[in-house]
C-alpha cells in the first residue's frame, strides 16, 4: 500500500491532521511568505539603527551568534523604545498574505469530501482558513475563545495568529513560557498527535519547533504498541541516514521529492478508493476480530486486502500489541504463506514480500508478540527470491525487498539483518540485507 492510500484512508476516518509550518504558507503563496529570519530582518527596517542592528544580529559572512528567538527578543527590545511591538509589526507584515496560484488541489480535497480536517500550525497567518473559505473553518488560538461547535476543518495556531497578536510566540521569553506552560494547546496537540495520522508539510526536518513538538512521540508508540502515524513531505530529496535517524528517533516516514500541492493531487486521487473500502474493511475486521468471523481465502489473495485491514485496526483505535489483533495478524501472515505453496503461486510470494516490507514500515518488531512470526515469514520469503530470472525463484519478491528495503525502519532492518544471517546462504539475500 502506498503511503498516499494509508493517509487518504486516515482522512476518510476522521483521522488525518496537518501541521504546517512557513514551507506550507510559501506554497500557497508563490513563495510571497517570508521566512522567520527575512521577517525579523523587516523589523529592523522599522529602527532608526536599522543597517547596523541588520549587521549585528544577521551577519552575512559568520553565522549569526543568536538563535532567532532571542534575535527577535533584542528587536522587540528596541522597538519598545520607539513606542511599536514587535508582536504588532509581524502581525500587520503577515495581515497582508493572501493566496497565489493554482491551490486547487488542496481546495478540492477540502470542499469535495465530506471528512473533518484538524490542522496544527506554529504559522501566525491564516492562508489555511483563506483555502478553507467555503467550508466555513474554525479558528482556535491563545487569546481568543474557543469554539464549541462542531466544523470541517478546524485550525489550531498554537504558537498564536494574527488574530491576537499579543499572543503569538514571538521573543525567547514567549517561547520560554510556551514551552514551559502546562496550557490547552500543549494539551491538545499531544492529544491531536497521538489520535490521528499527522502529515508533517513545510517544515524543515532540523526546525526546533518541530522537534520540540514530536519529542515524546515514539515515547508514546512504544510504550503503547502502536505504529508511528506521522509522515513528513519534503520537496526535495531526504538522505537515507537522515530518514533512518528520523525513523528512529521520532517514527516518521518520509515522503520526499514531492512539493505540496502534488501532494495534494496524489491523495486526491487515492481518495475514491479509501472512501469505499472505509466502512466494509471496518466493520470486516471487526467481525473477524470480536465474532469469530474469518475471511475468505479470496478476499486475503488480494494484495489490498493486507492494507485494508491494517488501515482500519488503526483507525478504530487498536493497539498491535491488542491479543485479538496480534493473533489477527499471525493468522494473515501464515495464510499468505500458505497460498505461496500452491501450484503457480508466484503472485502470492510478491504480495507476501509487499505485506511484510510494508509492516517492517509501520512498527518496531522486535520484543512484540509477532517478532517471531514475521521472521519466519521473512526467512520464507528470502529463501524463495532470486535477484535473477532462476526457475522456480520469485524475482518480483526480490524486486519488491530490493525497492522497499530502505523503507524499513532501521531497527527492523537490524533484525531481519541480524535473523538472515543465520538461515540463509545466499548471496544476493545476504547482499540486500547487508545493504544501508
Amino acid at each position: 500500500m502506498s503511503s498516499y492510500f494509508e493517509i487518504a484512508y486516515a482522512a476518510a476516518s476522521n483521522r488525518l491532521c496537518f501541521l504546517t509550518g512557513t514551507g506550507f504558507s510559501k506554497a500557497v503563496t508563490a513563495n510571497a511568505a517570508p521566512s522567520w529570519k527575512s521577517l525579523l530582518e523587516t523589523l529592523c527596517q522599522s529602527l532608526p539603527n536599522a543597517d547596523k542592528l541588520k549587521a549585528a544580529l544577521f551577519p552575512t559572512v559568520l553565522s549569526s551568534f543568536l538563535p532567532l528567538e532571542e534575535a527577535a527578543q533584542i528587536l522587540d527590545i528596541e522597538l519598545q523604545k520607539v513606542g511599536k511591538s514587535a508582536h504588532l509589526e509581524i502581525a500587520s507584515l503577515i495581515r497582508e498574505l493572501s493566496l497565489v496560484g493554482d491551490t486547487k488541489p488542496i481546495t478540492a480535497f477540502i470542499e469535495e469530501n465530506t471528512f473533518s480536517i484538524k490542522v496544527v500550525t506554529t504559522n501566525y497567518d491564516k492562508l489555511f482558513q483563506q483555502l478553507a473559505a467555503k467550508v466555513a473553518p474554525q479558528t482556535v488560538t491563545p487569546g481568543l475563545p474557543i469554539p464549541r461547535s462542531p466544523a470541517k476543518v478546524r485550525v489550531y495556531h498554537v504558537h498564536g495568529s494574527i488574530d491576537s497578536p499579543k499572543n503569538m510566540v514571538v521573543t525567547s521569553d514567549d517561547y520560554f513560557k510556551f514551552l514551559n506552560s502546562d496550557s490547552y494547546f500543549s494539551k491538545k496537540l499531544s492529544t491531536i498527535l497521538h489520535e490521528n495520522t499527522v502529515v508533517i508539510l513545510g517544515y524543515s526536518l532540523g526546525d526546533t519547533n518541530l522537534k520540540s513538538i514530536l519529542s515524546d512521540y515514539k515515547v508514546f508508540c512504544r510504550a503503547n504498541g502502536i505504529s508511528g502515524n506521522i509522515f513528513f513531505v519534503s520537496r526535495s530529496a531526504v538522505d537515507q541516514h537522515i530518514k533512518d535517524y528520523y525513523a528512529h528517533s521520532f517514527s516518521i516516514r518520509v515522503i520526499d521529492g514531492i512539493d505540496i500541492l502534488d501532494f495534494f493531487s496524489k491523495v486526491n486521487n487515492t481518495l475514491p478508493e479509501a472512501v469505499d473500502n472505509l466502512v466494509s474493511s471496518q466493520e470486516n475486521t471487526k467481525k473477524v476480530l470480536y465474532e469469530n468471523k474469518k475471511f475468505t481465502d479470496d478476499y486475503l489473495k488480494i494484495e489490498a486486502s493486507f492494507f485494508h485491514i491494517v488501515a482500519s485496526i488503526s483507525a478504530l483505535g487498536l493497539r498491535i500489541s491488542d491479543p485479538d489483533v496480534v493473533k489477527l495478524i499471525g493468522v494473515i501472515i501464515e495464510k499468505k504463506i500458505e497460498f505461496t505453496k500452491e501450484n503457480g503461486a508466484w503472485t502470492q510470494y510478491t504480495q507476501l514480500a509487499k505485506w511484510l516490507t510494508y509492516l517492517a514500515t509501520l512498527i518496531e518488531l522486535k520484543n512484540t508478540p509477532i517478532e517471531q512470526m514475521f521472521l519466519d515469514a521473512v526467512a520464507h520469503s528470502m529463501k524463495k527470491m532470486s535477484k535473477l530470472q532462476v526457475w522456480g525463484y520469485s524475482w518480483h519478491a526480490y524486486r519488491t525487498w530490493s525497492t522497499n528495503w530502505a523503507d524499513i525502519s532501521p531497527d527492523n532492518r537490524s533484525l531481519i539483518h541480524n535473523h538472515i544471517r543465520t538461515c540463509c546462504s545466499d548471496e544476493d539475500v545476504l547482499e540486500l540485507v547487508n545493504s544501508l
